[in-house]
């Protein structure tokens, strides 16, 4: 940590001790005290926030501006329990447009793009994120907002679209719709700019063959802003973050120790400038690594790698931790698999059944490819999984995020 952050994270801690309910009593139950923090260990030594915190302040608690700064709302869509609701002052709004707009630069997008704007507006970041950057930039902004493939499609193919925005999901589903009816000639895409899941190195590869657009990777979560905190150059070697707003650290998921570059953890983000709803040592629960060094791309903003998968999207079966992304990273090994799979697993006859769903290209000798996907489950996971082996396009499809992992096991 330099002079100019830990000066900068000084002066959070003093204003969110003076002007944040939250944090005043967070720091009080903790015995923090702004004045105390005079090394970067001290510093180290916050407690985290987590969701969960963010959730008992339904619904304004986190509100660090007075009532009438707050010019915007935005929320977690709530599907495990009561939402987050973030509060915006103008400044909060501005700033995330700018963060917006380096991400399109990093992407190669200009003034002459036409960018057509997928994911969903309302309660949710990511529409009025992405739009809101786009203008800033200059570029043309599409806002179609999600579904109805079709008028997707018609609109791309009329406007002329040049760069997509989506969940990697929903940029699949319009991919396999192209192919599918013979498009592609039609389609003036040129980049593609996709984020709010994981998503496997096997997947970019199918959207960016099918579309033949280059791809980029995008982060962002709501309580942070929402998306665009950070992105990967064209050197695709890790996603640059904006370290003028955010600061980052990584940390052992279990005992809460900060990890050096290179090691792979959980992400922890404080907000540097945010004005109405600050977030010190904020643990997202996504799992990747801060890359030492400088890019290729001569960029001075620091990277972190792409997101392996969450903290809390493990599950265990027979004693074994499996992440979705150990799945990912043995079917990349495996010509023949697809990107597209689906994990279930129940529990009959008093033991747990594990069933991997696998799309597979057609031509291949399913048999085959059933045989090396259980081999490689077996040995990479750990333990015995049944592979069914589908067609191209025969497991769902989301215009939102995939859902992996099915547990249908009572609790």
């Amino acid at each position: 940590m330099d002079e100019q952050t830990f000066s900068a994270l000084r002066k959070l801690i003093e204003r969110v001790e003076k002007d944040s309910p939250f944090y005043r009593d967070k720091f009080q139950k903790h015995g923090v005290r702004s004045q105390e923090i005079r090394t970067a260990e001290d510093f180290e030594g916050i407690p985290f926030t987590t969701k969960e915190e963010l959730r008992e302040a339904y619904p304004l608690g986190l509100r660090a501006v007075p009532e009438e700064k707050v010019v915007r709302i935005h929320s977690s869509s709530g599907t495990t329990g009561i939402p987050v609701v973030i509060p915006y002052s103008a400044q909060d709004v501005a700033d995330w447009a700018e963060m917006m707009k380096r991400c399109y630069e990093f992407a190669g997008v200009t003034q002459s793009d036409r960018v057509q704007i997928t994911p969903g507006y309302g309660l949710w970041t990511a529409g009025i994120g992405f739009q809101a950057g786009a203008e800033l930039l200059g570029a043309m902004a599409v806002p179609t907002g999600p579904g109805n493939t079709d008028k997707q499609l018609q609109i791309m193919m009329d406007l002329k679209t040049t760069v997509l925005t989506a969940t990697s999901s929903y940029a699949l589903l319009i991919a396999e719709e192209v192919a599918k009816r013979g498009i592609g000639d039609q389609i003036r895409l040129r980049r593609g700019i996709f984020g709010s899941e994981r998503w496997s190195a096997k997947m970019r590869g199918r959207i960016s063959r099918e579309l033949n657009i280059e791809v980029f990777d995008i982060y962002g979560l709501t309580e942070i802003y929402g998306p665009g905190i950070s992105i990967d150059c064209g050197q695709h070697s890790g996603l640059h973050y904006w370290d003028d707003f955010l600061y980052f650290e990584v940390i052992d998921p279990e005992t809460g120790r900060i990890l050096p570059h290179g090691q792979y953890g959980e992400l922890v983000i404080t907000t540097l400038r945010k004005e109405a709803a600050p977030l010190v040592r904020f643990r997202t629960r996504d799992i990747t690594r801060l890359i030492p060094g400088q890019c290729p791309c001569g960029s001075p903003y620091p990277r972190h790698d792409i997101m392996i998968g969450r903290s809390d999207d493990m599950v265990k079966v027979k004693g074994v931790n499996i992440f979705p992304a150990q799945i990912d990273e043995f079917l990349r090994t495996i010509p023949e698999a697809s990107s597209e799979y689906q994990l279930e697993i129940n529990h009959e006859k008093g033991r747990d059944r594990v069933i991997l769903r696998l799309e597979s290209e057609s031509g291949s000798d399913q048999g085959m490819v059933q045989n090396v996907v259980r081999s490689a489950f077996k040995r990479k996971i750990g333990i015995q999984a049944d592979v069914e082996i589908l067609e191209i396009g025969q497991l769902p499809r989301s215009e939102k995020k995939t859902k992996r992992v099915l547990d249908n096991r009572k609790d």
